[in-house]
């Protein structure tokens, strides 16, 4: 069996911020799934304004650092550019970033199912293979409906990922012991 605890303190520590985490996830959570349009519209939005403000930062750069080579300000304008187009186009923004939640739960479904059989020692193991095949399944029917089906999709998914994801934390913290 592995010993991922060194130390009683080690323990504590662990599982108090995997109780902390799973409470922070499981409020995310359902805001995100009681309200999906308005989260999927607010990423959108959100991913949209940190793209045009880094965007202005390396655009700052450029004239300070390279303002006499025009390939320099290809970065700060495709910044700026895709940033415009999510505030201007947010519906099409979810589309994408629809596609991106696809990769990402595939991903979250593969990382949830090893971290549950590499903690299989311990008490909770199956709750974070559960969200593993979780992910996996909201990956399958997110494919199935895109893009149509995105605006309401990325934010209820976002939210059930993290609720669950949640609820795996709590399990996880309040079941390991030395």
């Amino acid at each position: 069996m592995k010993q991922y605890f060194d130390t009683d303190e080690l323990l504590k520590q662990f599982r108090l911020h995997s109780v902390i985490a799973g409470v922070l996830l499981l409020l995310a959570g359902i805001v995100a799934i009681f309200l999906p349009e308005i989260t999927a519209l607010a990423l959108s939005f959100f991913i949209g304004w940190v793209l045009v403000i880094g965007g202005v930062i390396s655009a700052y750069h450029v004239i300070q650092s390279y303002n006499t080579k025009w390939i320099a300000w290809f970065k700060p304008a495709t910044l700026v550019l895709i940033g415009i187009l999510l505030l201007v186009y947010p519906i099409t923004g979810i589309a994408a970033v629809g596609l991106l939640l696809i990769i990402y739960f595939l991903l979250d479904g593969f990382a949830g199912i090893m971290f549950g059989l590499e903690f299989r020692p311990y008490r909770g193991w199956v709750w974070m293979i559960t969200d593993g095949i979780i992910s996996f399944l909201l990956a399958i029917i997110f494919l199935i409906g895109w893009p149509f089906s995105s605006v309401w999709l990325v934010g209820l998914f976002i939210g059930i990922s993290l609720f669950v994801d949640g609820i795996a934390m709590l399990i996880i913290g309040m079941s390991v012991r030395k």
